[in-house]
């Protein structure tokens, strides 16, 4: 049975069947082969209602719609002119001026592509003018990204709570501390890699200028995260907050909202929401068939079974993650192996918040891992003289900076769960 599903998986992918209906056809193959014929179809429809059937995933919607009305609002065209102005006299300032505007458009977007696109069409230009190696920018890029998964809000962070029952409301403030390490330790790689470049320092009365247009994009994720951390309201009612004053600031202050911007807008938002919620039904489909053949729980025992450490089969469940992460996106690879990964890590001990990070740096790996890394191929739309393979060079010194913060977070899982104090629910 093992052998029906995991050939038939990869068989499927390897034709280039969109993965929610690999996963559904499985699902389907398993309910006709194993569970009952044509009977077991009536399951179906209920299983894909109470898949979706999740207050938590409400959120999801709106932190989409609020991404794609601020990458189009001008907002991370003035958090970079801003976080330049500041920085760029400094030892590779621009480099850090570009982490900085990826760690708040990260803050307010919760996308990685869409905090890859905003700012890499700013900075990439701009750097590569004033002399800055473009293989390093673009990896920098690519790396700096994938933040925008890792520090909250993030969408994988909505669907690791929907498909475990964890808080979300806990998960992203999980990501805040190891969000800003990890920042700060691209920023200190990237300013020493570049350390020879420096720029004549911007007058006190253009870092307050440029601090006054970018001010809308300052305060949105010190309300959206500053509200949740003291319990003001929900990730949910964040993320309605957030719409709202995403619109306001598209609205009145840059003022380029029009009715063919919202229709565009409103359309990519329905197109990248249905595709994740088809992922996520296809995955709750076939988990349903793999835990009435048992296939959870044969694992679970086997490897709470074994006389050995725990800490190696973690180690294998980060191997495991990183081979999916080269040829499946961070949806795909969250909805098929959580409810597997899910029950072994509680089954030994591990606290399931802070395994929720490492998981989504696994998944800040996927997005720069050839050959399907999706901020890869994002950097190349934004510069079509360089290959996937110089941007992968670029990005392999960033690589090794979260396999090493992984390390680290796995020793101090502190990290990540010290400012767990309050009641989030």
């Amino acid at each position: 049975m093992n052998i029906f599903f995991t050939g038939g998986l990869g068989l499927l992918l390897v034709i280039g069947l969109p993965v929610a209906f690999t996963l559904s056809l499985l699902a389907v193959a398993g309910m006709y082969f194993f569970n009952g014929g044509t009977f077991a179809f009536a399951q179906i429809p209920i299983i894909s209602y109470k898949s979706l059937d999740d207050f938590s995933l409400t959120a999801l919607p709106m932190y989409v719609l609020m991404s794609q009305v601020l990458v189009v609002s001008g907002v991370g065209r003035d958090l970079y002119e801003m976080a330049s102005r500041w920085f760029r006299h400094l030892p590779g300032g621009l480099a850090i001026a570009t982490l900085f505007c990826c760690t708040i458009f990260s803050a307010i977007s919760g996308s990685s592509v869409a905090t890859a696109v905003t700012v890499g069409a700013v900075a990439l230009p701009e750097m590569v003018r004033r002399g800055y190696d473009k293989r390093h920018v673009l990896g920098l890029l690519a790396a700096g990204g994938t933040l925008g998964i890792l520090i909250p809000p993030s969408i994988p962070m909505i669907i690791y709570g929907s498909v475990t029952g964890e808080s979300v409301g806990k998960l992203f403030i999980a990501g805040i501390v190891p969000g800003i390490v990890l920042t700060l330790a691209f920023m200190i790689f990237s300013s020493y890699q570049t350390r020879h470049i420096k720029d004549a320092p911007a007058s006190w009365g253009e870092r307050l200028e440029a601090s006054k247009k970018a001010i809308w994009g300052l305060l949105l994720p010190i309300i959206i995260i500053g509200g949740i951390y003291r319990g003001i309201f929900t990730p949910t009612e964040a993320a309605a907050v957030g719409v709202v004053l995403s619109f306001l600031i598209a609205i009145f202050i840059y003022k380029n909202m029009t009715m063919k911007l919202l229709r565009e807008i409103l359309v990519s938002t329905v197109k990248t929401n249905a595709m994740i919620l088809f992922i996520i039904v296809g995955a709750m489909l076939l988990g349903y068939i793999l835990t009435i053949l048992q296939i959870p729980q044969t694992i679970v025992n086997f490897a709470t079974s074994q006389d050995i450490s725990p800490w190696i089969i973690f180690i294998l469940i980060n191997i495991v993650l990183l081979i999916l992460g080269m040829f499946l996106e961070t949806v795909s690879i969250l909805v098929i192996t959580l409810p597997i990964l899910y029950p072994i890590i509680i089954a030994l001990g591990f606290d399931p918040i802070w395994f929720a990070i490492i998981m989504v740096i696994n998944m800040e790996l996927a997005l720069i891992s050839p050959p399907v890394g999706l901020n890869l191929f994002v950097l190349k739309g934004l510069d079509k003289e360089n290959t996937i393979s110089e941007i992968v060079k670029g990005v392999v010194p960033y690589a090794a900076i979260m396999v090493v913060f992984m390390i680290i977070l796995s020793i101090f899982p502190e990290i990540a769960t010290g400012l767990i104090h309050n009641k989030i629910k």
